[in-house]
């Protein structure tokens, strides 16, 4: 089962380690503000493809925190100076956990692995909107549309 609109921002603990931040980092960024979580994985070709645009929504919010959570598909995802580079080379600027022990994985109930898969939850810490592959950041940018209306109006 996955998470459902309406549930609660699940915890963060059981990364096996933090790149640009940390647990308690996250902790004091993200609460009482709206949260985008997002996981990814070295070897996903789509999430690269995604940070652009990923990049201009997150620009176009600036309300918006977001915490990024490396899941690896495969032994050689887990090689963190693999991680550390791909996050230079597609200017990742979020604090990334990383879940190499799948425990973010099983706490956001991301039961089929999916990378991307894009969670974006309100000031409330409720999820909004879940979003995966290809077409999930133009499911993202919907989902915020509707959060921040102003946000829409004043960019038209």
């Amino acid at each position: 089962m996955s998470l459902r609109i309406g549930d609660g921002l699940p915890s963060f603990d059981g990364a096996t380690e933090w790149l640009g931040g940390s647990f308690s980092d996250v902790e004091a960024m993200i609460g009482g503000q709206p949260t985008l979580v997002y996981f990814w994985a070295t070897s996903c070709g789509i999430c690269k493809d995604n940070m652009p645009k990923l990049h201009e929504l997150k620009a176009k919010y600036p309300i918006l925190r977001s915490v990024a959570i490396h899941m690896p598909r495969y032994e050689a995802d887990t090689n963190i100076e693999t991680v550390k580079a791909t996050i230079a080379e597609h200017s990742i600027d979020d604090v990334c956990a990383i879940d190499n022990l799948h425990k973010l994985k099983d706490a956001f109930q991301n039961e089929q692995g999916w990378v991307p898969v894009y969670y974006l939850f309100d000031a409330d810490g409720k999820l909004k909107s879940r979003a995966a592959g290809e077409f999930g950041v133009g499911v993202l940018t919907g989902a915020l549309e509707k959060m921040f209306p102003q946000s829409r109006e004043a960019s038209a």
